[in-house]
Protein backbone atom coordinates (compact mmCIF):
# COMPACT_ATOMS: atom_id res chain seq x y z
CA UNK A 1 0.00 0.00 0.00
CA UNK A 2 1.30 4.03 -0.77
CA UNK A 3 0.23 7.06 0.38
CA UNK A 4 -1.44 9.35 -2.42
CA UNK A 5 -2.90 12.41 -1.82
CA UNK A 6 -5.20 14.10 -3.81
CA UNK A 7 -6.37 18.35 -3.74
CA UNK A 8 -6.23 21.62 -4.32
CA UNK A 9 -5.57 25.14 -2.68
CA UNK A 10 -4.63 28.45 -3.09
CA UNK A 11 -1.65 27.95 -5.04
CA UNK A 12 -3.24 26.10 -7.96
CA UNK A 13 -6.71 26.89 -8.10
CA UNK A 14 -8.43 30.56 -7.98
CA UNK A 15 -10.60 31.27 -4.85
CA UNK A 16 -13.97 31.03 -6.87
CA UNK A 17 -13.31 27.47 -7.78
CA UNK A 18 -11.64 26.87 -3.85
CA UNK A 19 -14.89 28.33 -2.68
CA UNK A 20 -17.07 26.10 -4.32
CA UNK A 21 -14.94 23.02 -3.66
CA UNK A 22 -14.88 23.86 -0.04
CA UNK A 23 -16.10 20.63 2.35
CA UNK A 24 -19.03 21.22 4.65
CA UNK A 25 -18.07 19.72 8.10
CA UNK A 26 -21.04 17.42 7.93
CA UNK A 27 -19.85 15.84 4.63
CA UNK A 28 -16.59 14.65 5.13
CA UNK A 29 -17.81 11.94 7.32
CA UNK A 30 -19.91 10.41 4.69
CA UNK A 31 -16.42 11.32 2.43
CA UNK A 32 -14.21 9.30 4.27
CA UNK A 33 -16.83 6.70 4.42
CA UNK A 34 -17.17 6.39 0.75
CA UNK A 35 -13.29 6.40 -0.05
CA UNK A 36 -12.50 3.78 2.15
CA UNK A 37 -15.22 1.64 0.70
CA UNK A 38 -13.51 2.12 -2.74
CA UNK A 39 -11.36 -0.89 -4.18
CA UNK A 40 -8.26 1.00 -4.21
CA UNK A 41 -8.22 2.46 -0.86
CA UNK A 42 -7.70 0.99 2.56
CA UNK A 43 -7.18 4.42 4.93
CA UNK A 44 -8.28 7.68 4.03
CA UNK A 45 -8.49 11.60 6.46
CA UNK A 46 -9.89 14.68 4.50
CA UNK A 47 -8.03 18.14 5.07
CA UNK A 48 -10.29 20.85 4.43
CA UNK A 49 -9.31 24.20 5.64
CA UNK A 50 -10.33 27.71 3.94
CA UNK A 51 -7.78 28.09 1.16
CA UNK A 52 -7.48 24.20 0.54
CA UNK A 53 -8.78 20.95 0.58
CA UNK A 54 -7.28 17.89 0.02
CA UNK A 55 -7.78 13.72 0.38
CA UNK A 56 -5.17 11.88 1.57
CA UNK A 57 -5.45 7.81 1.12
CA UNK A 58 -3.52 4.65 1.66
CA UNK A 59 -4.11 2.71 -1.74
CA UNK A 60 -2.84 -0.23 -3.45
CA UNK A 61 -2.97 1.33 -7.41
CA UNK A 62 -1.52 4.94 -8.27
CA UNK A 63 -3.91 5.53 -11.17
CA UNK A 64 -7.17 3.94 -9.57
CA UNK A 65 -6.46 5.54 -6.28
CA UNK A 66 -5.86 9.07 -8.41
CA UNK A 67 -9.11 8.64 -10.37
CA UNK A 68 -11.30 7.39 -7.40
CA UNK A 69 -9.98 9.71 -4.99
CA UNK A 70 -10.37 12.94 -8.03
CA UNK A 71 -13.91 11.61 -8.22
CA UNK A 72 -14.65 11.85 -4.38
CA UNK A 73 -13.82 15.44 -4.43
CA UNK A 74 -15.75 15.90 -7.47
CA UNK A 75 -18.91 14.41 -5.57
CA UNK A 76 -18.43 15.93 -2.80
CA UNK A 77 -17.73 19.50 -3.58
CA UNK A 78 -20.70 19.66 -5.96
CA UNK A 79 -17.97 20.81 -8.78
CA UNK A 80 -17.70 18.75 -11.92
CA UNK A 81 -14.79 16.72 -12.69
CA UNK A 82 -14.44 18.32 -15.76
CA UNK A 83 -14.38 21.61 -14.47
CA UNK A 84 -12.03 20.29 -11.08
CA UNK A 85 -9.50 18.13 -12.87
CA UNK A 86 -7.51 21.34 -14.05
CA UNK A 87 -7.04 22.45 -10.50
CA UNK A 88 -5.91 19.42 -8.77
CA UNK A 89 -2.61 18.42 -7.53
CA UNK A 90 -1.34 14.82 -6.99
CA UNK A 91 1.55 13.44 -4.50
CA UNK A 92 2.65 10.17 -4.37
CA UNK A 93 4.42 8.23 -1.52
CA UNK A 94 7.54 10.00 0.05
CA UNK A 95 5.68 13.32 -2.04
CA UNK A 96 3.31 13.49 -0.54
CA UNK A 97 4.78 12.87 2.88
CA UNK A 98 6.66 15.95 2.13
CA UNK A 99 3.41 17.86 1.13
CA UNK A 100 1.37 17.25 4.46
CA UNK A 101 5.16 18.12 6.67
CA UNK A 102 4.97 21.01 4.36
CA UNK A 103 1.98 22.21 5.14
CA UNK A 104 2.30 21.58 8.96
CA UNK A 105 5.07 23.98 9.17
CA UNK A 106 3.43 26.69 7.66
CA UNK A 107 5.75 26.89 4.36
CA UNK A 108 2.09 26.24 1.75
CA UNK A 109 0.24 28.62 3.63
CA UNK A 110 -1.58 31.89 2.02
CA UNK A 111 0.45 33.83 5.16
CA UNK A 112 4.03 31.60 5.24
CA UNK A 113 4.72 30.40 8.84
CA UNK A 114 0.87 30.90 10.32
CA UNK A 115 0.18 28.14 12.91
CA UNK A 116 -3.67 27.84 12.40
CA UNK A 117 -2.66 24.98 10.19
CA UNK A 118 -1.77 22.52 12.84
CA UNK A 119 -5.50 22.49 14.73
CA UNK A 120 -6.85 21.96 11.50
CA UNK A 121 -4.24 19.12 10.60
CA UNK A 122 -5.16 17.88 14.04
CA UNK A 123 -9.27 18.62 13.91
CA UNK A 124 -8.26 16.06 10.32
CA UNK A 125 -6.75 13.13 12.41
CA UNK A 126 -9.79 13.36 14.76
CA UNK A 127 -12.52 13.07 12.18
CA UNK A 128 -10.28 10.18 10.21
CA UNK A 129 -10.32 8.28 14.02
CA UNK A 130 -13.96 8.74 14.61
CA UNK A 131 -14.86 7.50 11.39
CA UNK A 132 -12.50 4.70 11.87
CA UNK A 133 -10.31 5.65 8.39
CA UNK A 134 -7.74 5.97 9.45
CA UNK A 135 -5.29 2.90 10.41
CA UNK A 136 -1.36 2.93 10.49
CA UNK A 137 -0.73 5.12 8.13
CA UNK A 138 -2.63 8.29 8.60
CA UNK A 139 -2.14 7.66 12.61
CA UNK A 140 1.55 7.78 12.01
CA UNK A 141 1.51 10.35 9.03
CA UNK A 142 -0.81 12.98 10.84
CA UNK A 143 0.71 12.32 14.02
CA UNK A 144 4.20 13.21 12.59
CA UNK A 145 2.88 15.60 10.64
CA UNK A 146 1.93 17.89 13.76
CA UNK A 147 5.39 16.92 15.56
CA UNK A 148 7.42 18.16 12.66
CA UNK A 149 5.61 21.11 12.57
CA UNK A 150 5.69 22.08 16.18
CA UNK A 151 9.26 21.28 16.32
CA UNK A 152 9.66 24.00 12.65
CA UNK A 153 7.65 26.68 15.26
CA UNK A 154 10.16 25.49 18.26
CA UNK A 155 13.24 25.35 16.79
CA UNK A 156 13.27 28.25 14.06
CA UNK A 157 12.11 31.70 13.52
CA UNK A 158 9.34 30.62 10.97
CA UNK A 159 6.74 32.77 13.21
CA UNK A 160 8.59 35.79 11.89
CA UNK A 161 7.91 35.08 8.31
CA UNK A 162 4.47 35.55 8.61
CA UNK A 163 1.51 35.95 10.53
CA UNK A 164 -1.96 33.78 11.64
CA UNK A 165 -4.39 34.96 8.68
CA UNK A 166 -6.35 37.21 11.56
CA UNK A 167 -3.24 39.20 11.66
CA UNK A 168 -2.85 39.68 8.19
CA UNK A 169 -6.43 40.40 7.27
CA UNK A 170 -6.14 43.14 9.36
CA UNK A 171 -2.87 44.30 8.67
CA UNK A 172 -4.38 44.90 5.46
CA UNK A 173 -7.28 46.65 6.33
CA UNK A 174 -5.02 48.95 8.83
CA UNK A 175 -3.71 49.70 5.26
CA UNK A 176 0.29 50.33 7.06
CA UNK A 177 -0.97 51.61 10.19
CA UNK A 178 0.41 49.13 12.98
CA UNK A 179 -2.69 47.36 13.99
CA UNK A 180 -2.94 48.12 17.85
CA UNK A 181 -3.29 51.59 16.57
CA UNK A 182 -5.70 51.22 14.38
CA UNK A 183 -8.37 49.02 16.08
CA UNK A 184 -7.50 50.63 20.04
CA UNK A 185 -10.53 51.70 21.04
CA UNK A 186 -12.59 50.87 18.51
CA UNK A 187 -16.15 48.76 18.41
CA UNK A 188 -15.61 45.13 16.85
CA UNK A 189 -17.99 42.62 15.98
CA UNK A 190 -17.05 38.67 15.23
CA UNK A 191 -19.48 36.58 13.47
CA UNK A 192 -19.20 32.95 14.47
CA UNK A 193 -17.39 31.38 17.64
CA UNK A 194 -15.06 28.48 16.62
CA UNK A 195 -11.71 27.72 16.31
CA UNK A 196 -10.87 30.86 13.47
CA UNK A 197 -13.38 33.47 15.11
CA UNK A 198 -12.14 32.95 18.42
CA UNK A 199 -8.56 33.84 17.36
CA UNK A 200 -9.58 36.77 15.31
CA UNK A 201 -11.86 37.83 19.35
CA UNK A 202 -8.48 37.25 21.10
CA UNK A 203 -6.18 38.96 18.42
CA UNK A 204 -8.97 42.07 18.60
CA UNK A 205 -8.85 41.81 22.69
CA UNK A 206 -4.76 42.12 22.75
CA UNK A 207 -5.21 44.84 20.17
CA UNK A 208 -7.24 46.86 22.18
CA UNK A 209 -10.30 47.22 20.83
CA UNK A 210 -13.16 48.56 23.68
CA UNK A 211 -15.47 46.85 22.26
CA UNK A 212 -16.27 43.01 21.38
CA UNK A 213 -19.64 41.22 20.36
CA UNK A 214 -19.54 37.92 19.76
CA UNK A 215 -23.11 36.80 17.42
CA UNK A 216 -23.13 33.03 16.96
CA UNK A 217 -25.83 30.55 16.27
CA UNK A 218 -25.44 28.78 19.38
CA UNK A 219 -25.55 31.62 22.07
CA UNK A 220 -23.90 29.55 25.00
CA UNK A 221 -20.57 28.94 22.24
CA UNK A 222 -20.66 32.81 22.17
CA UNK A 223 -20.91 33.07 25.86
CA UNK A 224 -18.32 30.70 26.43
CA UNK A 225 -15.93 32.70 24.54
CA UNK A 226 -16.92 36.21 25.50
CA UNK A 227 -16.21 35.26 29.11
CA UNK A 228 -12.72 34.44 28.28
CA UNK A 229 -12.00 37.70 26.62
CA UNK A 230 -10.32 40.03 29.18
CA UNK A 231 -8.20 43.48 28.98
CA UNK A 232 -8.16 46.69 30.34
CA UNK A 233 -11.18 48.55 29.33
CA UNK A 234 -12.68 45.77 27.08
CA UNK A 235 -16.51 45.33 27.24
CA UNK A 236 -17.00 41.94 25.82
CA UNK A 237 -20.36 39.98 25.10
CA UNK A 238 -22.62 37.78 23.05
CA UNK A 239 -25.55 37.95 21.21
CA UNK A 240 -27.76 35.41 18.89
CA UNK A 241 -26.87 35.29 15.45
CA UNK A 242 -30.18 36.89 14.82
CA UNK A 243 -29.23 40.02 16.22
CA UNK A 244 -26.27 40.55 14.46
CA UNK A 245 -27.97 43.11 11.50
CA UNK A 246 -28.80 45.25 14.96
CA UNK A 247 -25.17 44.70 16.22
CA UNK A 248 -23.47 46.07 12.55
CA UNK A 249 -24.11 49.49 12.14
CA UNK A 250 -21.90 50.05 15.70
CA UNK A 251 -19.44 47.99 14.83
CA UNK A 252 -16.24 49.30 13.09
CA UNK A 253 -14.73 46.17 12.47
CA UNK A 254 -16.48 43.01 11.77
CA UNK A 255 -14.72 39.17 11.62
CA UNK A 256 -16.62 36.93 9.90
CA UNK A 257 -15.51 33.32 9.74
CA UNK A 258 -18.56 30.28 10.02
CA UNK A 259 -19.22 27.81 8.53
CA UNK A 260 -21.83 28.90 6.88
CA UNK A 261 -22.85 27.42 3.59
CA UNK A 262 -24.68 30.78 2.21
CA UNK A 263 -23.67 34.10 2.70
CA UNK A 264 -24.00 35.62 6.04
CA UNK A 265 -24.03 39.62 5.12
CA UNK A 266 -25.79 40.31 1.47
CA UNK A 267 -24.82 43.68 -0.11
CA UNK A 268 -28.21 44.69 1.21
CA UNK A 269 -27.58 43.87 4.46
CA UNK A 270 -24.89 46.23 4.79
CA UNK A 271 -26.51 48.92 2.75
CA UNK A 272 -29.19 49.25 5.70
CA UNK A 273 -26.34 48.38 8.14
CA UNK A 274 -24.75 52.11 6.65
CA UNK A 275 -27.36 53.72 6.29
CA UNK A 276 -28.00 53.38 10.32
CA UNK A 277 -24.77 53.88 10.59
CA UNK A 278 -24.84 56.96 8.76
CA UNK A 279 -27.81 58.20 10.99
CA UNK A 280 -26.53 57.43 14.09
CA UNK A 281 -22.85 59.01 13.91
CA UNK A 282 -22.51 61.44 10.65
CA UNK A 283 -20.95 61.29 7.37
CA UNK A 284 -17.30 61.43 8.58
CA UNK A 285 -16.39 58.19 9.98
CA UNK A 286 -14.15 55.77 8.87
CA UNK A 287 -15.47 53.28 6.14
CA UNK A 288 -16.49 49.98 8.06
CA UNK A 289 -13.86 47.73 7.90
CA UNK A 290 -14.92 44.22 7.06
CA UNK A 291 -12.66 40.92 7.27
CA UNK A 292 -14.00 37.68 5.50
CA UNK A 293 -12.41 34.60 6.59
CA UNK A 294 -14.80 31.68 5.50
CA UNK A 295 -14.42 29.53 2.50
CA UNK A 296 -17.43 30.08 0.87
CA UNK A 297 -17.16 33.09 1.89
CA UNK A 298 -19.25 35.24 4.46
CA UNK A 299 -19.97 38.53 3.04
CA UNK A 300 -21.33 39.21 -0.27
CA UNK A 301 -18.36 40.08 -2.41
CA UNK A 302 -20.28 43.31 -3.79
CA UNK A 303 -19.57 44.66 -0.85
CA UNK A 304 -16.71 46.24 -2.45
CA UNK A 305 -18.43 48.51 -4.77
CA UNK A 306 -20.77 49.62 -1.49
CA UNK A 307 -19.25 53.31 -0.67
CA UNK A 308 -18.38 53.49 3.43
CA UNK A 309 -16.72 49.77 3.27
CA UNK A 310 -13.32 48.20 3.10
CA UNK A 311 -13.58 44.80 2.57
CA UNK A 312 -10.83 42.08 2.65
CA UNK A 313 -11.40 38.48 2.22
CA UNK A 314 -9.66 35.05 0.75
CA UNK A 315 -8.94 35.97 -2.29
CA UNK A 316 -7.54 39.76 -1.45
CA UNK A 317 -5.91 38.51 0.77
CA UNK A 318 -4.40 35.43 -2.00
CA UNK A 319 -3.23 38.63 -3.63
CA UNK A 320 -1.31 40.58 -1.27
CA UNK A 321 0.36 37.81 0.32
CA UNK A 322 2.14 37.53 -2.97
CA UNK A 323 4.02 39.95 -1.76
CA UNK A 324 4.27 39.13 1.67
CA UNK A 325 8.23 38.91 2.82
CA UNK A 326 9.93 35.55 3.64
CA UNK A 327 12.03 35.15 6.57
CA UNK A 328 15.19 33.49 6.21
CA UNK A 329 14.32 30.49 8.54
CA UNK A 330 11.81 29.31 6.20
CA UNK A 331 15.28 27.28 4.39
CA UNK A 332 16.00 25.91 8.10
CA UNK A 333 12.36 24.36 8.07
CA UNK A 334 12.70 23.11 4.73
CA UNK A 335 15.55 21.29 5.96
CA UNK A 336 13.81 19.97 8.93
CA UNK A 337 10.56 18.68 6.78
CA UNK A 338 13.75 17.09 4.30
CA UNK A 339 15.31 15.66 7.31
CA UNK A 340 11.59 14.41 8.92
CA UNK A 341 10.86 13.04 5.02
CA UNK A 342 13.87 11.12 5.60
CA UNK A 343 13.26 9.87 8.57
CA UNK A 344 9.29 8.92 7.86
CA UNK A 345 9.81 7.10 5.38
CA UNK A 346 12.50 5.12 6.31
CA UNK A 347 10.56 3.94 9.91
CA UNK A 348 7.77 3.14 7.69
CA UNK A 349 9.46 0.82 5.75
CA UNK A 350 11.22 -0.89 8.74
CA UNK A 351 7.80 -1.11 10.15
CA UNK A 352 6.71 -3.11 6.91
CA UNK A 353 9.76 -6.07 8.16
CA UNK A 354 8.05 -6.24 11.71
CA UNK A 355 4.99 -8.69 11.27
CA UNK A 356 8.04 -10.82 9.02
CA UNK A 357 10.40 -10.57 12.10
CA UNK A 358 7.54 -11.41 14.46
CA UNK A 359 6.45 -14.37 12.67
CA UNK A 360 9.92 -16.11 12.36
CA UNK A 361 10.25 -15.59 16.13
CA UNK A 362 6.87 -17.37 16.97
CA UNK A 363 8.03 -19.94 14.80
CA UNK A 364 11.35 -20.49 16.54
CA UNK A 365 9.52 -20.52 19.60
CA UNK A 366 7.16 -23.36 18.22
CA UNK A 367 10.29 -24.84 17.18
CA UNK A 368 11.99 -24.88 20.44
CA UNK A 369 8.43 -25.88 22.39
CA UNK A 370 8.13 -28.78 19.56
CA UNK A 371 11.85 -30.36 20.34
CA UNK A 372 11.45 -30.08 24.09
CA UNK A 373 8.45 -31.77 24.30
CA UNK A 374 9.91 -34.59 22.05
CA UNK A 375 12.97 -34.29 24.40
CA UNK A 376 10.61 -35.02 27.36
CA UNK A 377 9.04 -38.24 25.11
CA UNK A 378 12.70 -39.41 25.04
CA UNK A 379 14.13 -38.27 28.50
CA UNK A 380 10.72 -38.63 30.63
CA UNK A 381 12.86 -38.59 34.07
CA UNK A 382 14.17 -35.26 33.55
CA UNK A 383 13.19 -32.88 36.70
CA UNK A 384 12.17 -30.04 36.53
CA UNK A 385 14.87 -27.56 37.43
CA UNK A 386 16.79 -29.40 34.88
CA UNK A 387 14.03 -28.85 32.13
CA UNK A 388 13.82 -25.60 32.77
CA UNK A 389 17.42 -25.16 32.29
CA UNK A 390 17.63 -27.26 29.10
CA UNK A 391 14.77 -25.18 27.39
CA UNK A 392 16.44 -21.75 28.49
CA UNK A 393 19.57 -22.85 27.25
CA UNK A 394 17.84 -24.03 23.38
CA UNK A 395 15.82 -20.19 23.32
CA UNK A 396 19.55 -18.47 24.17
CA UNK A 397 21.22 -20.50 21.31
CA UNK A 398 17.94 -19.67 18.89
CA UNK A 399 17.63 -16.43 19.90
CA UNK A 400 21.45 -15.84 19.02
CA UNK A 401 21.36 -17.02 15.90
CA UNK A 402 18.13 -14.73 14.93
CA UNK A 403 19.59 -11.43 16.83
CA UNK A 404 22.26 -10.29 14.18
CA UNK A 405 20.09 -11.28 10.59
CA UNK A 406 16.65 -10.13 12.09
CA UNK A 407 18.66 -6.60 13.17
CA UNK A 408 20.23 -6.00 10.14
CA UNK A 409 17.22 -6.68 8.03
CA UNK A 410 15.36 -3.93 9.86
CA UNK A 411 18.18 -1.51 8.93
CA UNK A 412 18.01 -2.87 5.65
CA UNK A 413 14.41 -2.96 5.10
CA UNK A 414 14.45 1.11 6.30
CA UNK A 415 16.83 1.74 3.61
CA UNK A 416 15.05 3.08 -0.11
CA UNK A 417 14.78 -0.12 -1.80
CA UNK A 418 14.40 -2.22 1.31
CA UNK A 419 10.75 -3.60 0.83
CA UNK A 420 12.27 -6.58 -0.88
CA UNK A 421 13.95 -8.14 2.40
CA UNK A 422 10.97 -9.13 3.85
CA UNK A 423 9.76 -11.52 0.95
CA UNK A 424 13.27 -12.70 0.96
CA UNK A 425 12.87 -13.57 4.76
CA UNK A 426 9.92 -14.73 4.16
CA UNK A 427 10.81 -17.13 1.29
CA UNK A 428 14.43 -18.35 3.09
CA UNK A 429 12.45 -19.88 5.88
CA UNK A 430 9.76 -20.99 4.61
CA UNK A 431 6.93 -18.51 6.57
CA UNK A 432 2.99 -19.22 6.38
CA UNK A 433 2.15 -15.72 4.48
CA UNK A 434 -1.49 -16.06 6.47
CA UNK A 435 0.62 -15.77 9.54
CA UNK A 436 2.39 -13.08 8.90
CA UNK A 437 -0.64 -11.20 7.53
CA UNK A 438 -2.15 -11.78 10.90
CA UNK A 439 0.37 -10.53 12.65
CA UNK A 440 -0.28 -7.16 10.40
CA UNK A 441 -3.56 -7.07 11.11
CA UNK A 442 -4.57 -8.95 14.90
CA UNK A 443 -8.27 -8.06 14.35
CA UNK A 444 -8.29 -10.28 11.80
CA UNK A 445 -6.80 -12.65 13.20
CA UNK A 446 -9.24 -12.32 16.43
CA UNK A 447 -12.11 -12.89 13.73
Amino acid sequence: MSLLVVGLSHRSAPVSVLERASLAPEVRGKLLQDAVGAEPTSEAAVLSTCNRTELYADVDKFHAGVAELSSLLARYSGVGLEELTPYLYVHYEDRAVHHLFSVACGLDSMVVGEGQILGQIKDALAVAQDQHTAGRLMNDLFQQALRVGKRAHSETGIDRAGQSLVTFGLEQLAAGRPVAEWVRGRRALVIGAGSMSSLAATVLARAGVTELVIANRTLERARRLAAGLHGGGLTARAVPAHDMPAELPHADVAVSCTGATGLVLTADDLAAALAARAGSRGSREEPMALLDLAMPRDIDAAAHRLEGVRLVDIESLAEASADAPMAADVDKVRGIVADEVAAFGAAQRAATITPTVVALRAMAADVVAAEMARLDGRLPGLDAKQRAEITQTVRRVVDKLLHAPTVRVKQLAGEPGGAGYADALRELFDLDPQTVAAVSNPEQERQ
